[in-house]
């Protein structure tokens, strides 16, 4: 078998076995196979396209070139939520300790950010003490006990993903939608879950900006998760402008406190019972949706939920006390308004500069090796459709540096205000299963 053969061969759009796939993705992560032969071959993906066995086939050899994490000591089904990202995107915060007080296992691998704010582990270590350095003994124990550990991705989690993904940023081959897929789907996969849920954002804050190209990127990783055998389904939610109103690790934070007491922005909560009610349905928690629902709000309100959350936060050694003292959490020096320049309705707000002006303050990176500052970030005071008058504050900035201005102005040509009255977009667009 010859590589040179099997460019070819996809390059006149003919389909591949899983032994061509498996001898592609061996030979590119041991080396054997080089660079410029698998550039050829992604460049012909990207206008060829993939079979749907073709891409569950390519997905599974990622997952089998490197660790796989076995969950099947921890009881139950256990369910794990994929985001394609956003900004302030808190819903795993809210979502692991909700499900969890439901009794569904969440065994979640998580990651640090880069971008526009820190991923899900930079949140969390905004709670003093708490570390997900744990080793997988003590991982599968906290799920069985509690319901819920995090743990960071291990180093050889899908090195073949790794390459590839790398590769695919600089031959121009990033949006091609088996490519997307696939590398998505085979760290889920790898990450030992036995059901999916993913919440594909489209919108200008998203990496899909056209809905019908996040639907078929949803459609595309939920038959490879149910062709591989894993239950999978897709929800395709909104992501014109920021979810909630915090970016920012302490703050989002503290918003994800409020939401698992029933008190947090509507937005936010409300996608989080629709994720959620996916989790505990695929869980066999309950019989449908509804009922999911009923049961998730039922913990909310009844305190299991953020008493769920304490749990979690004490049991990987973080100081629990935050949740009934989130004035502990780390805070920056100065609160400085953004006044709005116009009176109106706020008719659009710029998801991506947004996130970049929280950036900017610190509270994501740059770089890989930039330093996040836990305690900055923004909290958004108008969101599109709310009314404001010349004057008003649009955004609260949370800094440590008080000298702003450019970030102020940064954030004011972020929101459009008209004189009309402006429809709120739909939460959430479509649901694939």
């Amino acid at each position: 078998m010859r590589m040179v053969d099997l460019i070819e061969k996809k390059r006149d759009g003919v389909e591949l076995s899983k032994e061509e796939i498996n001898f592609i993705i061996t030979g590119y992560t041991d080396g054997s196979i080089p660079d410029y032969q698998m550039s050829a071959f992604a460049m012909a993906v990207y206008f060829k396209d993939m079979t749907t066995e073709e891409r569950a086939n390519f997905t599974m050899a990622m997952v089998e070139s490197g660790d796989q994490i076995d969950l099947s000591s921890i009881e139950g089904i256990k369910v794990d939520k994929h985001s394609t990202g956003g900004v302030g995107d808190t819903t795993t915060l809210v979502l692991a300790p909700l499900v969890a007080a439901l009794g569904v296992p969440v065994a979640k691998m998580s990651g640090r950010g880069l971008g526009h704010t820190g991923g899900t582990i930079d949140k969390l270590e905004a709670v003093p003490g708490f570390h997900v350095e744990i080793d997988n003994e003590k991982f599968v124990e906290l799920v069985n006990k509690n319901k819920l550990a995090v743990i960071g991705q291990t180093g050889n989690l899908t090195p073949a993903d790794k390459k590839l993904y790398g590769l695919r940023d600089v031959t121009a081959t990033v949006s091609s939608i088996p490519l997307i897929a696939s590398s998505i789907m085979s760290k889920k996969i790898a990450a030992g879950a036995d059901a999916i849920v993913l919440d594909v954002k489209t919108g200008e804050g998203a990496f899909m900006k056209e809905l019908d190209d996040a639907k078929e990127l949803a459609k595309a990783m939920v038959d490879i998760g149910n062709s591989i055998g894993r239950r999978t389904m897709a929800v395709i939610s909104d992501m014109s402008q920021p979810l909630g109103r915090a970016i920012g690790n302490a703050l989002e934070v503290e918003e994800a406190i409020d939401t698992l007491r029933g008190k947090g922005p509507k937005d936010l909560e409300d996608l989080c019972l629709a994720l959620g009610s996916h989790m505990v349905v695929l869980a066999k928690k309950a019989e449908t949706h509804d009922e999911a629902k009923q049961l998730l709000k039922e913990v909310m309100n009844n305190g299991k939920a953020i008493e769920a959350f304490k749990l979690f936060l004490a049991s990987q050694g973080g100081d629990a006390s935050v949740v009934d003292n989130p004035e502990t959490l780390p805070k920056a020096k100065y609160k400085i308004e953004v006044p709005a320049k116009v009176s109106g309705t706020v008719s659009k707000i710029t998801a991506n500069d947004i996130g970049t002006a929280a950036m900017l303050l610190g509270a994501g990176r740059a770089t890989k090796e930039s330093e996040i500052d836990l305690a900055v970030g923004l909290m958004l005071n108008k969101k599109v459709g709310d009314i404001v008058n010349e004057g008003d504050s649009l955004v609260t900035i949370h800094s440590n540096n008080e000298n702003v201005a450019p970030i102020i102005e940064m954030i004011q040509a972020c929101y459009s205000i008209s004189e009309m009255a402006t429809e709120v977009p739909p939460l959430i667009y479509a649901e694939i299963n």
